[in-house]
């Protein structure tokens, strides 16, 4: 059986016909999939480029293939190619593949208004909430209260329509988007883990001359809250003049991040390192960091925030979305609180007995995070839907099926 899966990562494609990405999502995590299924197809937006990035890596390979959707950024783009889109989306699935949609989606919920219309079964993997992801001041849109309320509907029925929904949190995102019995439900983290990404013990905390904040995201919206960060670096810097913020990741935002630095004269005190290959160099900027800050107005389960983890960095993020489930009350704050982010950020540099407490803690939550951990329940997973796909296809012909293994 084929799985095809749709997903809203951005792939380049070279003239050869081969697919790239910087993005981490590339063949070794893809090909996961076939453990349960003979071949995978991943439905995604393609934009065709005359040779890969630097530190790109390959995302199709022996048994997945890309199914190109015309490429668009933004909503009015969406809107304006929505025919095309609509066609490569209606022709990426047979009415027999195992259908997989990561969501929220533009791409994923196309698909599944396809297969309710037929009555055919589709499967989830739920990673993030639109309800937070269209909220006032993360997205800064004229239609941003209809996305809102189109996306938080849509997710709603998909997940009470599904066969299966795997959650990548552990009860946030089921709360607020359950199954209907008897889908099967399942919570698997986001990402893939290496033993590599692990340190071996927990950090020696001592007083450095400088220190150095880390944070990692997308900058293409403000989901991130780097300019609440920005902010608090400020706040910082006229008792802590040593103290400076290293941004890991890129996007439209960057320009306005870099004025609001330039306003509150923090310039010299924020680095944006712009996007960086997933894995080692990555890594070595987590290692060089005394600090992660993860301050999102948004999230599902933050694969950022675990891979800090696991490299024992103390770690502040905001009580949003999954990230409640993976730090204690006494190292989260309120997205947007800038006093309250600085003052929890000066806090913890200030004890260096919490610090290396922290980074104990960290280090072993994260180890629930790894490769060896996870890839049992997602083989598990996949084999279920792959069975619950099988059992709803030989009666789909009856009409709208939800059906459980």
């Amino acid at each position: 059986m084929r799985a095809v899966i749709t997903d809203e990562t951005r792939f380049a494609r070279t003239p050869d016909g081969t697919v790239w990405t910087l993005s981490g999502l590339t063949y070794e995590l893809w090909s996961r999939y076939l453990s349960a299924f003979d071949n995978l197809r991943i439905v995604a937006r393609v934009e065709d480029v005359a040779a890969p990035t630097d530190g790109a890596e390959r995302v199709d390979g022996p048994r997945v293939e890309v199914w190109p959707v015309p490429y668009y950024l933004g909503p009015r783009q969406y809107v304006q190619r929505l025919p095309a889109i609509r066609r490569a989306v209606r022709a990426a699935a047979a009415p027999t593949d195992a259908v997989l949609l990561r969501v929220p989606s533009p791409i994923g919920s196309l698909l599944a208004t396809e297969r309710d219309r037929h009555g055919l079964p589709y499967a989830l993997e739920v990673i993030a909430d639109p309800y937070d992801i269209f909220a006032p001041g993360v997205l800064r849109h004229p239609l941003r209260p209809l996305l809102r309320r189109q996306y938080t509907a849509q997710l709603r029925h998909q997940c009470a329509s599904a066969i299966a929904a795997a959650y990548v949190t552990d009860g946030y995102l089921q709360a607020r988007y359950p199954t209907r019995a008897p889908a099967i439900v399942a919570s698997i983290p986001e990402g893939h883990f290496p033993g590599s990404a692990y340190v071996d013990r927990p950090r020696t905390i001592e007083r450095p001359r400088s220190t150095t904040l880390v944070s990692v995201g997308s900058l293409e919206q403000m989901y991130k809250g780097i300019d609440t960060l920005i902010e608090a670096v400020a706040q910082l810097t006229p008792t802590d003049p040593s103290i400076r913020l290293v941004h890991v990741g890129d996007g439209r935002c960057r320009p306005n991040l870099e004025r609001l630095a330039a306003r509150l004269e923090v310039t010299d005190r924020v680095v944006f390192a712009g996007t960086l290959p997933a894995g080692e160099q990555v890594r070595r900027m987590l290692d060089a960091a005394d600090l992660f800050v993860h301050p999102s107005r948004t999230e599902g389960l933050p694969r950022a925030l675990v891979e800090a983890m696991a490299r024992g960095l103390p770690a502040i993020g905001s009580n949003v979305g999954g990230i409640p489930e993976l730090l204690p009350a006494e190292y989260l704050v309120a997205p947007d609180d800038v006093g309250g982010l600085a003052s929890a950020i000066r806090g913890l540099l200030a004890d260096p007995a919490r610090l290396a407490e922290a980074s104990a803690r960290n280090l072993a939550r994260a180890r629930d995070f790894s490769g060896e951990v996870t890839a049992l329940r997602r083989a598990a997973y996949y084999e279920a839907v792959r069975v619950a796909t099988e059992r709803a296809c030989r009666t789909a012909g009856a009409g709208p099926v939800a059906v459980s293994g």
